[in-house]
């Protein structure tokens, strides 16, 4: 298991993006959770397998159709031990 925070930036506050994530990452099994961030970001706190979270990382660089992603930031970080992923 491993813990990554991702921090998306563009046009995806509006455009459903943290609902595709919470779909994207309930069909790969990561837990974890997305929020809005007070400066238009998305912040991503997501914990599973390796190469769950790699798939799950690939697809924040696109997000959902009306999003214009501008660069994603990937760190590893202490583990979460959330059970579910949730839209904060």
């Amino acid at each position: 298991m491993k813990t990554v925070e991702i921090h998306i930036k563009g046009k995806v506050q509006g455009v459903g993006y943290r609902y595709s994530a919470l779909y994207k990452a309930t069909v790969l099994g990561i837990q974890g959770y997305v929020k809005n961030n007070y400066d238009s970001t998305v912040t991503i706190v997501a914990e599973g397998e390796e190469e769950k979270l790699d798939e799950f990382v690939i697809w924040c660089h696109n997000g959902p159709s009306h999003a214009i992603v501008e660069s994603v930031t990937v760190t590893d970080t202490e583990p979460s031990h959330r059970k579910t992923f949730k839209i904060k």
